[in-house]
C-alpha cells in the first residue's frame, strides 16, 4: 500500500514488531521500562540531557551564569542517550515523568528540587540566580512572551519540518509543504522583531535568546537539518545578524558542546563535570 492509499484504522494499535529508528525514543505509554538509578556528581546542579536544541538551551544558560561569576551554578551534565532508551529508566522518570530531556535536579535545595521541560528549567535558573531575565515587569513579561513563543513554535520546526524534511524515511510532499510554510512564517516573525531590536526581547540578552538560538540560530547557520538553501535562510538578514552575534559568545560555544554526541569531535563533550573538561575531555582529545 502506498502512502497515498493509507487509511487510518478505526482503532490505532501499537505494532511493537514494526521496529524503526525511533522505536527506543517514542512509545504510546508513560512510565519506566527498566530499573536504573541516575548518577550524581558533586556540584549543586545535576543535569541529565543530550545536546539537542532543547538540551543546548540549558547548558548555554549554565555556562553564561558561570561566566558572570555565579559559582552556585556549577553543574554536572550526565549524558542521556535517548536512542538507547535511557530516558525511560526509573531514575530519569522520577525526575521527569514525561521522559524527555533535559531534566534538572537542584541538590542545593532541601529536599532537592526537580525541574523538567527546558523552558521551565531556564525560568527556574534565571529566577534562582537573578540573571538573564529583566527585573521590571514589562521587560520580564516581554522576555517570557518570547520564551513561551519558542516553547510553542519549536515543535513545528523540530517535530514537523525537521522530521519530515530530514529524518522521515519517506518524503511526503504535503507534510513538507505544510511545515515549511510554518517554519518560514516563524522565521519572518523573528526577522521582523529583530529588525527593531538587538536581541529578541529588546536591547538585553535574556533567556528568550538562549531558548530560541539553539533552534532558529542553528537553523539559519546551517547547523540543523541541512536545510539552509531550501529555506532560503539568507533572506532573513536580521535573524542572521542576531544568530551570528549569539554564536560568537564564548559561553554559547561551550554550552553547545555539552552532551553532544555527533558532529566534529572537537565539538563533542559527552559529559561535563568540570570547567577543565572543555580543554581536556572533548572527543578529539580523549585517549591522547
Amino acid at each position: 500500500m502506498s502512502e497515498q492509499d493509507y487509511q487510518p484504522p478505526k482503532v490505532w494499535k501499537w505494532n511493537q514488531d514494526n521496529a524503526s529508528a525511533w522505536s527506543k525514543t517514542n512509545r504510546p505509554i508513560a512510565g519506566p521500562t527498566h530499573e536504573k538509578s541516575l548518577p550524581q556528581g558533586e556540584h549543586p546542579l545535576q543535569l541529565y540531557s543530550l545536546g539537542t536544541p532543547n538540551g543546548q538551551k540549558v547548558t548555554i544558560l549554565l555556562e553564561e551564569l558561570l561566566a558572570v561569576g555565579v559559582t552556585a551554578a556549577e553543574y554536572d551534565a550526565h549524558l542521556i542517550r535517548i536512542s538507547e532508551g535511557d530516558q525511560f529508566s526509573s531514575g530519569f522518570v522520577e525526575i521527569n515523568p514525561n521522559s524527555k530531556i533535559p531534566a534538572l535536579l537542584d541538590v542545593s535545595e532541601t529536599p532537592p528540587v526537580r525541574v523538567f521541560e527546558s523552558g521551565a528549567i531556564l525560568l527556574y535558573l534565571a529566577d534562582k540566580f537573578g540573571h538573564f531575565l529583566p527585573e521590571d515587569r514589562a521587560g520580564r513579561t516581554e522576555a517570557l512572551n518570547w520564551l513561551f513563543w519558542l516553547q510553542g513554535s519549536a515543535p513545528y520546526l523540530g517535530g514537523g519540518f525537521g522530521h519530515f524534511y530530514h529524518y522521515a524515511p519517506v518524503k511526503i510532499e504535503y507534510a513538507i509543504e505544510r511545515f515549511t510554510m510554518e517554519t518560514k512564517r516563524q522565521l519572518d516573525v523573528l526577522d521582523r522583531q529583530l529588525a527593531e531590536h538587538r536581541f529578541i526581547a529588546g536591547d538585553e540578552y535574556t533567556i528568550a535568546d538562549i531558548a530560541i538560538w539553539p533552534w532558529y540560530g542553528n537553523l539559519v547557520r546551517n547547523d540543523q537539518y541541512g536545510a539552509a538553501e531550501f529555506l532560503d535562510v539568507g533572506s532573513y538578514q536580521h535573524v542572521q545578524r542576531w544568530a551570528e552575534e549569539i554564536e560568537n559568545r564564548p559561553a554559547v560555544q561551550r554550552g553547545r558542546k555539552v552532551n553532544r554526541t555527533w558532529g566534529e569531535p572537537s565539538e563533542q563533550l559527552h559529559e561535563r563535570h568540570d570547567a577543565a573538561d572543555f580543554d581536556t575531555n572533548t572527543e578529539d582529545k580523549r585517549g591522547k
